[in-house]
């Protein structure tokens, strides 16, 4: 069995190695990973691993982004010291977790379990356990901004995208109207539901219903049609496609 482990913290990497390696002698363990950036880049460069365990909370954000940015099809044991309520998640399909710290009998269970899965349909649905995750999560569903000497509210569903010039960002409505907002990029990026906005490049987040048309360009960047059109082209950066891709669908 070749097993990768996807864990941020060393000592915790070496004991799931040894009682791996206690319950399945045979097992081969790939590689030992820190990030969901380096997760990604692995799984995008090697072939396939037999089963993945992933700590949910890693050096770079949660586990679960890089499905987002991948696609993993390998069965996953996640490990976690998370609570009931974030447990539940992962009782679908081939998912399994493990409470740390990991108890070697559950472990067993665990492999078995992964064992008895004998085809891509009990993978897991990783969609579905995303959205259960996100229904802990705030996101904004309006924007409080300053028009002439007063403020009002603009929905979330009125934005097509936002853009950042010269430290200031400014959020454009499918009606054409513009507004500054007092929020970074960085900051938004929590604030924005990912199914709904994505961050296109460095100073773009566009709204999925603001895309028209998409179409490849130089450097492997995609070029976007816009609504409302924007002054600047609009481009995908290239470091960015694929995961752009997936969370169009694709």
């Amino acid at each position: 069995m070749r097993i990768l482990i996807i864990e941020d913290e060393l000592p915790a990497a070496r004991q799931l190695t040894k009682l791996i390696q206690g319950k399945v002698p045979q097992a081969t363990i790939l590689d030992t990973l820190d990030s969901v950036e380096s997760a990604v880049k692995w799984l995008t460069s090697f072939d396939t691993p037999d089963l993945i365990f992933m700590d949910i909370q890693i050096a770079d954000g949660l586990s679960f982004d890089i499905f987002k940015q991948t696609e993993v099809t390998s069965p996953v044991i996640f490990t976690t010291a998370f609570d009931q309520y974030a447990i539940q998640a992962f009782k679908v399909n081939a998912v399994d977790y493990l409470l740390k710290p990991i108890d070697p009998d559950d472990l067993g269970k665990a492999l078995e379990k992964i064992k008895a899965a004998k085809s891509t349909d009990s993978l897991p649905d990783i969609k579905e356990l995303l959205r259960y995750m996100d229904k802990g999560r705030q996101y904004k569903d309006r924007f409080l901004v300053k028009t002439g000497q007063h403020f009002i509210m603009v929905p979330i569903n009125e934005i097509a995208f936002f853009h950042s010039s010269d430290g200031l960002t400014m959020v454009h409505t499918h009606a054409g109207k513009k507004h500054f907002v007092e929020y970074t990029l960085d900051e938004l990026q929590d604030l924005l539901h990912p199914e709904s906005f994505y961050r296109i490049n460095r100073s773009t987040f566009v709204s999925v219903q603001s895309i028209k048309a998409i179409h490849p360009h130089l450097n492997g960047r995609l070029k976007l049609d816009i609504a409302p059109t924007f002054s600047d082209e609009v481009f995908v950066s290239r470091e960015r496609v694929g995961e752009f891709k997936v969370w169009l669908g694709a």
